[in-house]
């Protein structure tokens, strides 16, 4: 790989691609909406458009906002960094969109459903740390998988597998329970959760190979398939008015297995938090 498209790769995981994407989607769906407002609608009536456009934002359930995450620098490190993403997600019919992807419910009957995903990993880079110096990169990467839950009340139980096309090449799989209540304009919600990944996966996060001992200076390491961490996500959202609201999450996260004793972990314990605030068409 050239320094040119290494520093570019770099640069486009810092930036957020989320909300690079959720600009699209919405510039994508304005367009539509004009080429169809214009069919009916003289292009002096820009009240018109306006309402078109307001009207299919309505439609598909957006949510738009600022949001910053506070997250380890990378997974293992006992430092942190702040991260500006954004607040986006939309719902139309079977499909969602949000800042991690797409989701199309495939079928649904009772309490269970069935969907399938795409969307992305960052990966990891040298840069995000010193300790990761000599390790190499690990790039961004397309994701797809699938998730099937189970509804009981406000409990919903849930099991996801996904497959990396580049970067790690890995496989990664995810069982949680997640509970949800309601209580005047508050949502509370809290989560537990397992992830198990494949031999490629750990090897690629947390392995240290000869030559990447060699340049940084770690033991030699073979991760190999497991259950690599277990987590516990809190949420508290806030309805301010009809359409403002504000959101705070923490969790924390405890690296398992062959992630807690790799050479790179330098804390097993991870936590995280986010705060957000969001406008709901």
């Amino acid at each position: 790989m050239s320094s040119k498209t290494k520093s570019f790769v770099q640069l486009g995981k810092r930036i957020p691609i989320a909300a690079i994407g959720a600009f699209l989607i919405l510039v994508a769906a304005a367009r539509v909406v004009d080429a169809q407002t214009a069919v009916t609608t003289p292009a002096t009536d820009t009240k018109n458009d306006s309402s078109a456009i307001y009207g299919f934002l309505r439609s598909w359930n957006v949510v738009l906002g600022p949001s910053a995450m506070l997250v380890p620098k990378y997974e293992g490190a006992d430092a942190f960094r702040v991260l500006p993403i954004p607040l986006a997600s939309a719902h139309y019919g079977r499909v969602s969109v949000d800042s991690r992807g797409v989701t199309l419910n495939v079928f649904s009957p009772g309490d269970f459903s069935f969907d399938l995903r795409g969307g992305y990993e960052l990966g990891r880079y040298e840069s995000d740390s010193d300790d990761l110096k000599g390790l190499g990169d690990i790039g961004f990467a397309g994701v797809v998988g699938g998730i099937a839950s189970y509804n009981l009340g406000p409990v919903k139980f849930y099991g996801s597998l996904d497959r990396t096309i580049g970067g790690s090449e890995g496989l990664v799989a995810r069982f949680g329970v997640n509970a949800t209540h309601t209580y005047d304009r508050f949502t509370l919600s809290a989560g537990v959760s397992a992830t198990w990944a494949d031999d490629k996966y750990m090897r690629a996060y947390f392995g240290v190979t000869p030559e990447q001992s060699a340049r940084s200076g770690l033991s030699t390491f073979n991760a190999n398939a497991g259950f690599k961490r277990a987590d516990f996500t809190t949420s508290t959202t806030y309805m301010i008015s009809e359409h403002w609201l504000v959101r705070g999450q923490a969790g924390v996260g405890y690296l398992l297995g062959d992630a807690a004793n790799s050479p790179i972990v330098k804390d097993k314990l991870q936590p995280s938090g986010m705060l957000s605030i969001g406008y709901k068409f």
